[in-house]
């Protein structure tokens, strides 16, 4: 079996002082377990994936700047019966933030969020009174890495206003209050493979920054949580994660009770390097699943 371990061009923009990279560790044990798998580019076009069985999403990090280009790749696996992991259909949900509406409305916590469809106008100062809060943040409904992210106050909502009206033009975004916690006690991290709790950590931005994303300079930190942490994570993987090789499940507390912010299952940096049995771990959820 030829198996693509699938990432992007590489230019730089998600380069990270604070973690190391795991493409290139998770590749090598994966051919130490005698896997048969090469690093492919996802959208380089000398490569005919029907010469491979299965695709494993690993750092599509540039696929958000080429939504439609990324949706016909997965048209094309699909087409060439390549088994993609993630499953394709769940890879194409998972693409779009709207998908937490659909998380919501199974009765599981999320953070509020509006969402603004392409080519409306808005003005963002309506959304300080409508979530009761002096701070807000504004991001592309298909994005990733902080992109077009805005924290929004009432010092420069005129500014993004401006900026966001132009923005809407083109994609759609989601208004979502600004969780201080986030600053306070960090966003977690829940890892999941094949449905199966590995590990979790705690990411905070570094001073004067909001952005947890270890490219802004973000720090990570291993955490312990107890069962029933475990349990309010694993809600979500188990409703709108099967068998998915990884899932990723970021929120944070507050009053006490997790909210999600994003269920990651495209690209996650899944912070294998926090324990050795990681790696094991991985690779019983992929024989698994092959």
């Amino acid at each position: 079996m030829n198996i693509a371990l699938v990432t992007y061009l590489d230019k730089g923009a998600y380069d990270s002082a604070t973690v190391e990279s795991e493409d290139d560790k998770l590749l090598n044990f994966l051919k130490e377990k005698g896997l048969n798998i090469e690093k492919v580019i996802w959208n380089d076009r000398d490569i005919n994936w029907a010469d491979y069985s299965l695709a494993i999403l690993k750092s599509p990090w540039d696929y958000f700047d080429l939504i439609e280009e990324f949706y016909r790749w997965l048209d094309q696996l699909d087409a060439k019966k390549v088994k993609l992991l993630n499953p394709i259909e769940v890879v194409r949900w998972n693409a779009n933030k709207q998908y937490l509406r659909e998380i919501e409305a199974a009765g599981l916590k999320v953070t509020p969020g509006f969402y603004i469809q392409n080519k409306e106008s808005v003005n963002l100062e309506h959304f300080f009174k409508k979530f009761n809060t002096n701070k807000l943040i504004v991001k592309p409904c298909v994005s990733g890495g902080a992109k077009n992210t805005f924290k929004v106050t009432l010092d420069n909502v005129n500014e993004v206003n401006q900026k966001l009206n132009l923005l809407i033009q083109h994609e759609d975004f989601i208004i979502q209050p600004f969780l201080p916690e986030i600053l306070e006690s960090g966003e977690w991290s829940f890892i999941f493979f094949n449905g199966v709790y590995s590990h979790s950590l705690i990411k905070q931005a570094k001073p004067g920054d909001f952005r947890v994303q270890p490219a802004h300079g973000g720090s990570v930190h291993q955490q312990k949580p107890g069962e029933e942490l475990v349990a309010t994570a694993q809600q979500y993987v188990t409703l709108f994660a099967k068998d998915c090789l990884y899932a990723r499940v970021d929120g944070t507390f507050v009053n006490g009770e997790f909210l999600l912010m994003e269920l990651e299952l495209i690209e996650p940096f899944l912070f294998l390097n926090t324990e050795p049995e990681n790696y094991e771990r991985y690779y019983k959820a992929l024989k698994e699943l092959i």
